[in-house]
């Protein structure tokens, strides 16, 4: 039979096991704050042995900033409380920090006295970066939010460039930061918008800003970082003395729209190596994609903006185009009253300006059916060369001379008779106004694998490539202002939307000077 003393060695063998395999490091102290004992989960977790530790105070592990807390921790230790997930910072023997979890328990003698304290101390020090991690990304997610919301509400383009690299230099820690636009006008010329950041009047000299043709040509971030000391950054792609020299880190972010487009690049510098880390790049690409929507915005604003100008100039000539004709009438009813003699010689001119009245008035409503998607096609089987026979009846040109060029054997088609002989008119219209009196205009027509295709080729003053793509567009006019050539710039994009609904398209190739070939092709019938 066991004696009382051996069922003490075996449970204080047993405790001593228990301590021995926790995976928490568990500390005794006394009231002096010396290390009384030292688990195996102690040595691994601060490096210090049994034997470097027993005997120590116990600021062996505790950073001095922080020793004051063992005054703290002995105080509620000596009224017999117990302290439980306290969490601090404590110091392995290499000078590493840890975030730790303590649980401390008074240690009282067989009187009851208290002589000591028990520490459990659990490393949290992944719990804790895990926390901070998460904390950091959430405010950055915060911040990167409350840009988006800040850009978003801006239309400028210029105040977009400078929130952004505002924002995005700050997120970064850069030291400089610059952000180039490439931006297109109405004409289709290119003109590069740039802001900067953080560039202080002594760090820097700036002469005309040149940026280098290829830009906007790499669509890849790039994040440098030099350490030699020779070594010099040569990717800005501008003319700016910036202390080259001294830079460090380099990093270089696109902006790039939906369709694919590089529409613009940020740019940092830092004065010291590895600076710009993973989730620095992660954070300007974030802001390069809002500031990307938002250039967007920003440009389908002004295209708004240029829409309702060039809408505002529409009614302008849309009331002179009416109001000269009624001019004119009111005119000759008036001559006619006068001088009933003439009344006869008046009424084809008053004929005419009916005729005039009535093909812009019939082109208003197709623009207001067109928007309201109700303009409606009337097939029926009619002769290609009746409908151009028509059309240079309407026309009653005298002015210049018109070359046919048509197929012996009738060619016929199933198409809206009206709606062909509006866009004919137009097109030859065109010609007619562009180019010289006296000057050969051609109309050809042919028919190949079930396609109708007519073109009208003139002689006359052409149209430049810049202006070449919108010529189709709504309310668009040629930019010939030594020209005064009547027009409300509709009829072009009414034609567009007709031989579109037929199922067919309009093109150009012009050259300045040189005239126009305008090729219209649609099927045969509806079917094919």
């Amino acid at each position: 039979m066991p004696t009382i003393i051996d069922d003490v060695e075996e449970r204080k063998s047993i405790l001593a096991a228990i301590i021995d395999s926790s995976e928490d490091a568990i500390i005794s102290k006394n009231l002096n704050s010396v290390i009384t004992s030292w688990n195996k989960a102690a040595e691994r977790m601060f490096g210090y042995t049994e034997e470097e530790a027993v005997g120590k105070h116990i600021f062996l592990i505790i950073p001095k900033e922080l020793q004051s807390e063992e005054e703290m921790i002995i105080n509620n230790l000596r009224h017999g409380k117990r302290i439980e997930h306290y969490q601090t910072i404590r110091m392995t023997k290499n000078g590493k920090l840890l975030d730790i979890s303590l649980t401390i328990s008074p240690i009282k003698n067989s009187t009851g006295k208290i002589v000591g304290a028990s520490k459990i101390a659990r490393d949290i020090t992944k719990q804790k970066e895990d926390e901070r991690t998460i904390k950091k990304y959430m405010l950055q997610l915060e911040i990167i939010n409350s840009i988006g919301k800040t850009i978003a509400a801006k239309l400028d383009v210029n105040s977009i460039l400078k929130s952004v690299v505002i924002s995005a230099t700050k997120l970064s820690g850069a030291q400089f930061g610059a952000f180039f636009y490439n931006k297109f006008d109405s004409k289709g010329n290119s003109r590069v918008l740039y802001a900067f950041d953080g560039l202080p009047n002594d760090l820097y000299k700036s002469s005309a800003i040149n940026v280098k043709e290829d830009i906007f040509s790499n669509p890849e971030t790039i994040n440098i970082s030099i350490n030699n000391q020779s070594e010099k950054i040569s990717l800005f792609p501008f003319d700016i003395i910036l202390q080259k020299d001294l830079i460090r880190s380099y990093l270089c972010v696109p902006a790039i729209s939906k369709d694919g487009d590089i529409v613009g690049k940020l740019f940092f510098a830092h004065y010291s190596a590895d600076k710009f880390q993973e989730e620095h790049v992660k954070l300007v690409e974030a802001i390069a994609s809002l500031a990307t929507i938002a250039l967007e915005n920003g440009k389908l604003y002004e295209e708004v903006q240029a829409l309702n100008s060039r809408k505002d100039e529409f009614i302008g000539f849309a009331s002179h185009e009416l109001k000269t004709p009624l001019t004119t009438i009111i005119g000759y009813l008036q001559l006619s009253k006068t001088d009933p003699q003439n009344v006869m010689n008046f009424i084809p001119k008053i004929e005419k300006q009916v005729d005039r009245l009535r093909v812009l008035i019939a082109d208003l409503l197709d623009i207001s059916k067109i928007h309201a998607g109700e303009l409606t096609l009337n097939y029926r089987e009619v002769s290609l060369q009746s409908i151009i026979s028509e059309t240079l009846e309407v026309l009653r040109n005298e002015s210049h001379t018109i070359i046919k060029d048509l197929p012996e054997k009738n060619i016929f088609v199933t198409v809206d008779n009206d709606k062909i002989i509006q866009v004919l008119i137009n097109v030859l219209g065109n010609a007619i106004k562009y180019s010289e009196a006296g000057s050969k205009i051609l109309i050809a027509a042919k028919k190949e694998n079930d396609i109708i295709e007519i073109k009208v080729s003139d002689h006359g003053i052409g149209i430049s490539p810049l202006e070449l793509p919108k010529i189709f567009n709504q309310f668009y006019r040629v930019n010939k202002t030594n020209l005064k050539i009547p027009g409300l710039g509709i009829g072009l994009y009414i034609s567009k939307e007709i031989i579109e609904i037929h199922g067919g398209k309009i093109t150009v190739e012009s050259e300045a000077g040189k005239g126009s070939v305008f090729t219209i092709t649609f099927p045969e019938s509806p079917e094919n």
